[in-house]
């Protein structure tokens, strides 16, 4: 077609700059915008309430208000400097990954609005990963309370403890008012049409969001036994909540979630496939690993690093690609973030290895609680490190991967993208000389 540029060849490409180009192609098939108007459910005979929670759920609301036909409510709230402008959907900034007053206060408006839905009415819920720490409404009853302080504390453990991301929302939906299900029966009998944007390795829509509208096949046995696994120890008013009867969270087949549907628009597959697809376009081969990949943030980049060791150069460039949700046992004082930890780990067990470069980013564009995305690694990284006077293996051992890249220069800052689908991880192998 005239006047287009067609995209070079492989052998024309730089390769920090193509995989940083692949990363923005995978947020872009996450964004709202894109993947959000065709999925809007058909208007109610009485109000639409939209409900949300989550890094990207201020974006989602902002395309509800662009797209919806009709009057519209509601309340989302979202991480601080995530929120956009919308007019009729309130828009609430809060603390995350440790919850804070803002996200309890929201948490218990969103309820009260769902309280208020009615059998004619539509609740609209927009839910995308991050809100398990948005939705900071603690469980309790007249007999126990669980305060804000003690869900705070409970949280940073989790968050340093090494569990997984089910594993942490397991506990949090049986210490939860609001999520395991509890919003959706908040609203019965309304219809409730839940949209998300999955973080979570699987997609479970019980985990993703820690799934306030689904109903939910763990209980709080399951949740004790996690707390013990990470010799986790709980306040004494977490320890009497979940010894009542109002940690269970609702089963699926509760007839009050009947009027409940769920429907995931983005997930982390279909980013990697996106990038998979520019890479095919540009010559290159791509190797998708999966979305769903799981482990200590260290451990995984080793594995990758051997892994693309042991490759054999093809006769063009090679693109491993891969997503997921790695952790962080947190050990060390340092500033670190799970992508920039699992880049370190890997840069290290490649030593210096010609040919391969290598990201690794949050599609939210925050790594932890961090202010960049990720980072980039070379192979000159260990050498350019040495001459800086880093040591890479004490920095990694301190939980100092964000510092050891920010000497570098090679941290990548986008601010917050407006949607999440967990990390994504890209490395170039360079073809056989």
């Amino acid at each position: 077609m005239a006047g287009t540029n067609p995209m070079p060849s492989a052998e024309h490409m730089e390769p920090r700059a193509f995989i940083r180009s692949l990363f923005d192609t995978a947020v872009a098939a996450a964004d709202p915008a894109h993947c959000l108007a065709p999925r809007l459910p058909s208007a109610p005979k009485g109000r639409t309430i939209v409900l949300g929670a989550g890094k990207a759920a201020a974006s989602m609301a902002q395309v509800v208000e662009k797209e919806w036909d009709g009057p519209i409510e509601g309340i989302v709230v979202t991480r601080y400097q995530h929120g956009r402008p919308c007019k009729h959907v309130e828009v609430v900034e809060a603390g995350h990954p440790v919850p804070d007053d803002k996200g309890l206060d929201a948490a218990r408006r969103i309820l009260e609005m769902a309280q208020g839905a009615t059998e004619d009415d539509l609740v609209l819920c927009l839910i995308s990963g991050g809100g398990s720490s948005l939705l900071a409404l603690p469980g309790g009853s007249d007999d126990v309370e669980i305060s804000l302080a003690d869900k705070q504390a409970i949280n940073r453990s989790l968050l340093w403890s090494g569990a997984n991301i089910t594993e942490m929302n397991t506990v949090r939906k049986h210490l939860s008012g609001i999520k395991g299900g509890r919003l959706a029966l908040a609203a019965y009998p309304a219809q409730v049409v839940t949209l998300a944007i999955s973080d979570v390795p699987g997609d479970d829509p019980a985990i993703i969001a820690s799934g306030p509208t689904v109903g939910d096949l763990t209980s709080a046995d399951d949740a004790k036994e996690i707390l013990e696994r990470y010799a986790i120890d709980l306040p004494p008013s977490a320890l009497a909540f979940l010894a009542s009867p109002g940690a269970e969270t609702p089963d699926p087949d509760d007839p009050r979630l009947a009027r409940a549907t769920f429907e995931l628009i983005a997930a982390p597959r279909a980013s990697l496939e996106a990038a998979a697809e520019q890479c095919r376009i540009a010559g290159m081969d791509a190797i998708v690993l999966g979305d769903a990949i799981e482990g200590e943030a260290r451990d995984v980049g080793r594995d990758h690093a051997k892994l693309v060791l042991q490759m054999e150069r093809q006769t063009k460039p090679t693109i491993v690609l891969s997503g997921g949700e790695t952790t962080v046992t947190v050990k060390g004082d340092g500033r670190g973030g799970r992508n920039a930890e699992y880049l370190l780990g890997l840069t290290i067990a490649l030593d210096g290895a010609k040919g391969i470069h290598a990201l690794a980013c949050d599609t939210d564009g925050i790594d932890g609680s961090e202010d960049n995305a990720g980072a980039l690694a070379a192979p000159d990284s260990l050498s350019r490190a040495a001459a800086a006077g880093l040591d890479p293996v004490a920095m990694l051992e301190a939980n100092n991967a964000y510092s050891f890249f920010a000497e570098l220069g090679d941290l990548i800052k986008t601010g917050p993208t407006f949607t999440n689908v967990n990390d994504f991880r890209a490395i170039w192998v360079d073809a056989k000389s």
